[in-house]
């Protein structure tokens, strides 16, 4: 298997027929019933949240191709939690995933380089980490180098899910040119680099591309063909699977024959909690996890490969 992080991504897509990811954003509070004892406060409620964790994992993993593991939820628990999300991301790895961090770190210098060793590298590191490019290309490239020599991959946030995203990413400049098509631009660039594009065509350097504006998703595919796309906001935040699609782009490398390519998309809420939504009432909370997860890919599956 290639050592580059965009082919071994393509690759483990075409291999599972699956363009998604499910994201691992365990709250306490939502745990199934079985698993929480509300009784537990603070460092205990890590041990509830590891089972679920890891049972979510083994349930996804014959599904998907990657999870996509949310720091911030383990991180407020302090060390503990810091340590819990090492081990996941080995136990991920255990099942033949690939594993990306979302931990949109940002800096410049030698604290850029010292996030950068510290989420990328080492036996427990994830394939690839989110980072945020507000402070440009020397903010950028500690994380592009270290993604380069370990063969890891970064997602740069470029166009963000969330509804005030518009009140930043939608400000324009005197030519009309709106900021995330700025910061698209700039993602191109440094990820045409030299050594970071691997033989499917796509860089290691990817862009977080929010599936509720699908027509800007089109146009950032336009300046952004060599980037894979992470590609947030399916179901719980309202998104569907044709708005999805507009991420994607058509050269055939999600699998043979296939029409599109470049992105993957992700699913937290509406998969791992998908045992307090009314279509699996009653339901075993694992075999919820399943269906939602097998109909998250399969609705995805239908908009892109067609």
């Amino acid at each position: 298997m290639s050592d580059h992080f965009a082919d071994r991504l393509l690759a483990a897509i075409d291999e599972k027929d699956s363009p998604v990811c499910v994201g691992l954003d365990p709250v306490f509070e939502r745990l199934p019933d079985e698993l929480r004892d509300d009784d537990v406060v603070g460092v205990e409620q890590t041990g509830m949240i590891n089972l679920f964790c890891m049972e979510v994992i083994r349930i996804v993993a014959p599904i998907v191709p990657a999870v996509k593991i949310q720091s911030a939820y383990f991180e407020a628990y302090g060390s503990v939690g810091v340590d819990l999300y090492f081990e996941l991301v080995e136990f991920a790895r255990d099942f033949g995933l690939i594993v990306i961090g979302d931990v949109k770190r940002s800096d410049i210098g030698s604290t850029a380089e010292a996030y950068a060793d510290g989420h990328m590298l080492g036996i427990s590191a994830p394939d690839a980490i989110t980072v945020n490019g507000y402070f440009g290309a020397d903010g950028l490239k500690p994380f592009v180098d270290t993604a380069a020599d370990a063969g890891k991959g970064v997602f740069v946030l470029v166009r963000t899910s969330n509804p005030s995203a518009a009140t930043i990413q939608d400000f324009a400049d005197a030519s009309g040119k709106k900021f995330y098509e700025h910061i698209a631009e700039q993602v191109a660039e440094i990820g045409s680099g030299e050594g970071l594009i691997g033989g499917s065509g796509y860089s290691c350097v990817g862009a977080v591309v929010g599936a509720t504006y699908p027509d800007e998703a089109r146009r950032l595919r336009e300046i952004m063909p060599q980037q894979i796309f992470l590609v947030p906001g399916y179901g719980a935040q309202g998104a569907s699977a044709n708005d999805c699609a507009a991420a994607f782009k058509p050269d055939g490398t999600v699998r043979p024959g296939s029409p599109k390519s470049g992105a993957i998309v992700n699913a937290s809420r509406s998969v791992i909690y998908a045992f307090n939504r009314d279509e699996y009432a009653g339901m075993d909370w694992k075999k919820a996890v399943e269906k939602a997860a097998q109909k998250f890919a399969d609705d995805i599956r239908r908009a892109v490969i067609k």
